[in-house]
């Protein structure tokens, strides 16, 4: 098996996991002071109870709003807009959506305007500890050979843990996003089965290198042509106000930033100390303008940074090594010399932790 290659057996283990009755119609029964009377057994006239029949109206059941309809082949974001009964700006709004972002048959979209997602999805509802620790422990498998960060096995289905299901969703040909894996679903099936990785549908397979920077999931895949998946890692990408713009572009730039060990002082945002920790870029790759994938000490689980993707600093060694550049002693401004296509797309929604 070659380095790096995030292909791995391991076995397969698949979890197993009319409204109302009809009213009763009541009687009213109505007293006569003259005939109709029936002769009791001590001769005592007692008078007849008419049932007088009510009308029921009927019962209408009004059906729960349909707010997750998935994308159909040849699809565009117009036409599932206009079928939903939205425009195309309220679609992307509610959904967070840029007009250059990859989606697939299947994926599903919100088109209930003002809620932040479905609320009858069943990926709101945390799944119990027990069922979250079995998820974390095929997470991990599945992950072994990438460089995503172990999780541990605490059955909290918090941002670290969705961040690792979203990344598998993408990796297995699943719609994806980052809300709880359903225990017993066929989605969690699915992703305890896998033995290996596909290339992310949408990812730059043109070009003989590619990073994909994935938003929604904040991961970055590196991948080779058609061939292959080369790795998997955490990122952090631009925070409100900062965005990482959804962009496909040759890498132009790379700085080993070796008069300090690697850390180079952003000159759009320039820090008085020039440390590592204090918002510096550890040995960075420009691929639009002034933003670049670059190493950082802090990597959570969603956006931080001013507009760039981090990567942890072994991690950021991990990619330049790949792309031959670990021996590179001076910033280079030479698009071949790099020699990779970055595609950043997707984006990163806050949910509740409980979604």
């Amino acid at each position: 098996m070659r380095r790096g290659h995030v292909t791995h057996l391991r076995r397969a283990r698949v979890s197993a996991r009319l409204i109302g009755l009809a009213s009763l119609v009541a009687a009213a029964a109505s007293c006569s002071s003259g005939g109709g009377g029936v002769a009791s057994a001590d001769g005592a006239s007692t008078t007849t109870a008419s049932v007088v029949p009510t009308t029921v109206a009927p019962t209408t059941t009004v059906p729960e709003p349909v707010c997750s309809v998935p994308a159909m082949p040849g699809d565009s974001l117009t036409a599932i807009a206009e079928r939903n009964g939205l425009t195309l700006e309220q679609l992307e709004e509610e959904n967070l959506l840029d007009r250059t972002d990859v989606f697939l048959p299947g994926q599903l979209f919100d088109v209930c305007l003002g809620d932040t997602v479905d609320p009858a999805d069943p990926t709101l509802v945390e799944p119990v500890g027990a069922a979250v620790m079995i998820q974390q422990r095929e997470l991990n498998e599945l992950f072994a050979n990438s460089s995503l960060e172990p999780l541990a096995i605490d059955g909290d289905s918090g941002r670290l843990t969705r961040q690792a299901v979203c990344a598998a969703r993408m990796l297995l040909g699943l719609p994806v996003h980052s809300r709880h894996l359903v225990p017993g679903s066929e989605e969690e099936a699915t992703i305890f089965a896998a033995t290996e990785f596909r290339i992310p549908d949408g990812a730059p397979i043109d070009t003989d290198r590619w990073i994909l920077v994935d938003q929604t999931c904040q991961v970055i895949v590196t991948g080779e042509g058609n061939d292959r998946v080369v790795d998997v890692y955490p990122t952090s990408t631009g925070s409100e106000g900062h965005e990482t713009f959804n962009v496909r572009a040759r890498a132009f730039r790379f700085d080993p930033a070796l008069d300090n060990e690697g850390w180079h002082d952003s000159s759009s945002f320039p820090v008085e100390v020039d440390n590592p920790l204090n918002g510096n870029m550890y040995k960075p790759i420009y691929f639009n303008d002034g933003q670049a994938i670059h190493g950082a000490e802090f990597i959570p689980p969603f956006p931080r940074s001013k507009g760039c993707a981090r990567t942890f600093p072994k991690h950021q060694d991990a990619i330049i090594e790949w792309l031959g550049l670990q021996d590179m002693t001076e910033a280079t401004w030479k698009a071949q010399d790099i020699d990779v296509t970055v595609l950043v797309r997707g984006r990163y929604v806050e949910l509740p932790d409980n979604a």
